[in-house]
């Protein structure tokens, strides 16, 4: 079993590189991230003809997540107990009316394919430590811990994929210091993660494709992804019987070389 994880910002505008990768990389499953399209806008039709089920998460504007199956959906799940949802810079309870603030962005879909149970998440990006953003990211990641410990109780074959906005080490990131003071590397943001771990997944690290990291994402900025100035936040968490499958997992650099790539690579795993 083939399962993989891509941001691909945006659906639309990466689709002919998500068709044809799709046909040339065969994966039995992905997980898509900010595919910045509503339900009724995703390109299923599409999809479907490379024999793929589909199940998307979306609200038309950012965000968005989707799971991609050649080997079944069941029980897809859009979103889950306890995800806060953002607020605006005050937080006030007055912008709880306003209904398009009221209910949670579209950042993670659940559904078994293959026997697993898979999650594909879009965690917030925090913007600035110590803003309104950045307190909705821990309260975010804290939330699904919370809602994964329930999971792990029915399902011991169990992935969570996705961009998860954060370098787990320093050596997810190509120069520290050029992060100190900035989201994705600070210690709250870390210990979300390694409070995922605790849970009982391990972190599948894949093989670096271009030195000695294995970089997921560079900015667009000329010169980043050639010099390989990158960051490790796509990251694939899964339990011990599914991390015991695993036999090979690499970045797909060449997914991002080209025109009009995405600035995130997909990470792929070939599962026994």
């Amino acid at each position: 079993m083939r399962l993989a994880t891509w941001n691909v910002n945006s659906v639309k505008a990466r689709l002919p590189r998500l068709l044809d990768w799709l046909a040339e990389a065969k994966p039995d499953v992905v997980c898509l991230q900010e595919t910045k399209v509503g339900d009724a806008q995703f390109p299923a039709a599409e999809v479907e003809q490379l024999g793929y089920a589909v199940a998307a998460h979306g609200d038309g504007r950012w965000n968005g997540v989707a799971l991609l199956s050649a080997v079944g959906l069941d029980n897809v799940t859009r979103g889950f107990p306890g995800e806060p949802s953002y607020h605006g810079e005050t937080g006030e309870p007055a912008l709880l009316d306003v209904p398009e603030l009221r209910r949670p962005e579209a950042r993670a879909i659940g559904a078994e394919a293959g026997g697993i149970r898979v999650w594909s998440l879009y965690a917030p990006n925090g913007r600035v430590p110590g803003s309104a953003h950045y307190a909705y990211k821990l309260d975010w990641l804290a939330a699904f811990r919370a809602a994964l410990a329930a999971e792990l109780e029915r399902y011991p074959q169990l992935a969570a994929c996705g961009d998860f906005n954060v370098a787990p080490t320093d050596a997810d990131v190509w120069d520290p210091a050029v992060f100190a003071g900035s989201t994705h590397v600070t210690p709250p943001e870390r210990q979300a993660l390694a409070d995922l771990r605790a849970l009982g997944l391990a972190d599948v690290v894949p093989t670096p494709m271009k030195g000695p990291h294995p970089f997921t994402y560079w900015d667009y900025r000329a010169g980043m992804f050639a010099k390989n100035n990158g960051m490790r936040i796509d990251l694939v968490y899964a339990t011990e019987p599914v991390a015991a499958r695993v036999r090979s997992a690499y970045v797909d650099r060449e997914a991002r070389k080209g025109k009009g790539p995405s600035d995130h690579a997909p990470v792929v795993l070939d599962l026994s």
